[in-house]
């Protein structure tokens, strides 16, 4: 009995041969001339039946009928499994990592660093260019029988006529003429208390007595003879440290600090800040001087400036008014040249310095912080603080000033307590 079922196997039950069975079998095609078209995506490994395409892992050709090419990653010639073949994609390539946000706190940071840096220096330069300019020639240790120190910084200011450092064009350009030597021209004791600022104009003209001192060149002692001369010839018989002693023996305040300017130095400052404002009240003429002014608010330019200051001709009370438009052109000047505008304008500060220090001449013991303090002491004149008068005058004596000596020792006494001085002068 044949248990086959019918058409299988083998035997005679059938009356015909088995017929062929489909088996798969191997043949290597011809290798293409052209790469044929990309087939589309395929998924790789074996196939999920027979006739699928096998791939043996081997990327060295055409396998087992199939042309294709092993790829991994777009790359020719590395193991792993194929990939379709073809140029690599387009566009620009992947992009790196990310770049960290910029540290703007660090940028600051090292921004300030380096801007506190060079202020540092320009200032540091600034300050030993200035110092080298300075002239320490007044050695007020020579000064003998001084008065007793008090709490306030008090500076005597001195305008001389030095023409030191003029050509004969500013000379005559400025009305200076042309004598040798120098002469006060104009002298105030600028007393900084705690208390208030004080500028007393001292007229050249002042009846005052000379002491015993002691000569600022020989060292020789001389004696008290009782001479009564006017104020500026101590300065012409044996200059700033006689007239130093003179001062301080007829006042009885204590002469911290000498300042010293002469023509030029004074002109050069106006012209480097661009001239000083001023409201002149009435208007005035002074040949000899070259003033020549009308009423009201003008710039005033260095060459105005000093004819200015130097007028007396012009005025009934000659000196005295003149001490008054002094004083009020210093406080103008002052005021119009320490602001943050000429300070921090290298521009406008270094002409403006330059200017000053070339003529400029002080004690051997003034810094230039104490230069600057008496310069804003001298701006403080016009705050509500500051008090600016001439010394006040009960008569004369020969043709000289006599002060008041009952007001003048009251104004010593407030600034020896370092109190606002409420004594109105001339």
């Amino acid at each position: 009995m044949n248990d086959w079922p019918d058409g299988y196997g083998r035997g005679s039950q059938g009356s015909e041969p088995e017929g062929p069975r489909a088996m798969r079998h191997v043949q290597r095609p011809p290798v293409p001339q052209q790469r044929p078209p990309v087939p589309p995506q395929q998924p790789h490994g074996y196939g999920d039946g027979y006739g699928a395409p096998y791939d043996s892992g081997y990327n060295t050709g055409q396998v087992y009928g199939t042309p294709a090419a092993s790829v991994h990653d777009g790359r020719r010639g590395q193991g792993g499994p194929a990939g379709p073949a073809g140029p690599p994609p387009a566009g620009p390539p992947p992009a790196g990592p990310p770049r960290p946000a910029p540290d703007w706190r660090r940028r600051i940071k090292i921004g300030s660093l380096v801007l506190v840096g060079s202020l540092l220096v320009v200032s540091i330069g600034t300050y030993f260019w200035a110092d080298g300019k300075v002239k320490r020639e007044v050695d007020l240790s020579k000064v003998i029988e001084r008065p007793k120190d008090d709490d306030c910084t008090t500076y005597l200011i001195v305008g001389s006529d030095s023409r030191a450092g003029m050509s004969s064009e500013d000379k005559k350009r400025l009305r200076t003429g042309s004598a040798e030597g120098k002469r006060t021209d104009s002298m105030m004791i600028l007393a900084d208390c705690s208390g208030g600022t004080t500028m007393i104009s001292l007229p050249r003209d002042s009846d005052v007595e000379i002491p015993s001192f002691k000569g600022s060149d020989s060292g020789k002692l001389f004696p008290n003879q009782g001479r009564r001369v006017k104020l500026n010839a101590a300065y012409a018989e044996d200059g700033p440290e006689l007239l130093v002693r003179t001062v301080e023996h007829n006042t009885h305040l204590r002469i911290d600090h000498y300042a010293e300017i002469g023509f030029a130095g004074f002109a050069n400052i106006v012209d480097a800040i661009g001239g000083v404002e001023m409201d002149i009240p009435k208007g005035f003429k002074d040949e000899k001087s070259g003033a020549d002014f009308d009423a009201g608010k003008q710039i005033l330019s260095g060459e105005q400036a000093l004819a200015f200051v130097r007028t007396r001709y012009a005025f009934a009370e000659a000196d005295l008014a003149r001490t008054k438009n002094q004083q009020k052109f210093l406080a103008a000047l002052a005021s119009q040249t320490a602001t943050v505008g000429t300070i921090l304008n290298p521009f406008k500060l270094y002409p403006v310095m330059g200017a000053g220090l070339d003529t400029l001449i002080v004690d051997k013991d003034m810094s230039l912080w104490d230069l600057s303090q008496m310069f804003f002491a001298m701006k403080g004149v016009t705050g509500g603080d500051g008090k600016s008068l001439n010394m006040p005058v009960s008569g004369s004596r020969g043709g000289n000033l006599v002060w008041d000596k009952a007001k003048m020792d009251q104004i010593v006494k407030e600034i020896q307590n370092d109190e606002k001085v409420t004594v109105s002068g001339n």
